[in-house]
C-alpha cells in the first residue's frame, strides 16, 4: 500500500518534557519506532491506576476528571429523584453534558469550561422548573 520506506512516528506532549507554544499550551513532540517498548511498560503497569501509586493520577487534569465524575452523580442523583414529565427535557440534556467534553489537556480544559456553564444553567432550569411544579 505504501511505496518507499515507512517509519512509525507517535506525536505526543509528555508533561515532563514541558515544552509549550506562544499561548502555553504543551507542543505535541515526534517519537520514533524506540518508543514503542516504553508504552508496553506503561500498559502492563495499568493496574497502578486509581492507586497511591499512579503518578499520573496526580495531575490537574486527572483531578479534574474525578471531580466532574463525583459533579456529574451528583447532578444525576438530584434530577432522577424529581424527574417528572415536565422536567424530563432538561433532565436528558443534563444527563448528555458529558458528550460534549472531548480531548486531553487544554483542549479538555476549554471544553469542560463550556460545559460547566451550559451545567449551571440548565441545574438552575431544572430548580425553576421543579419549583413551578410544586407551587
Amino acid at each position: 500500500m505504501f511505496e518507499g520506506p515507512t517509519r512509525l512516528v507517535h506525536h505526543f506532549a509528555p508533561p515532563i518534557l514541558n515544552r509549550v507554544n506562544n499561548k502555553g499550551e504543551p507542543v505535541k513532540q515526534r517519537f520514533g519506532p524506540w518508543v514503542r517498548p516504553l508504552l508496553g511498560v506503561l500498559a502492563r503497569l495499568k493496574f497502578l491506576r486509581g492507586t497511591a501509586l499512579d503518578v499520573f493520577g496526580r495531575t490537574a487534569e486527572r483531578r479534574m476528571e474525578r471531580a466532574l465524575i463525583i459533579q456529574y452523580e451528583d447532578s444525576l442523583r438530584q434530577v432522577t429523584q424529581g424527574l417528572t414529565p415536565h422536567t424530563l427535557d432538561v433532565a436528558v440534556q443534563i444527563a448528555r453534558l458529558p458528550e460534549d467534553i472531548r480531548g486531553y489537556g487544554h483542549v479538555k480544559a476549554r471544553h469542560v469550561q463550556s460545559v460547566q456553564a451550559r451545567w449551571t444553567t440548565l441545574l438552575s432550569t431544572w430548580s425553576a422548573l421543579k419549583q413551578s411544579q410544586s407551587a
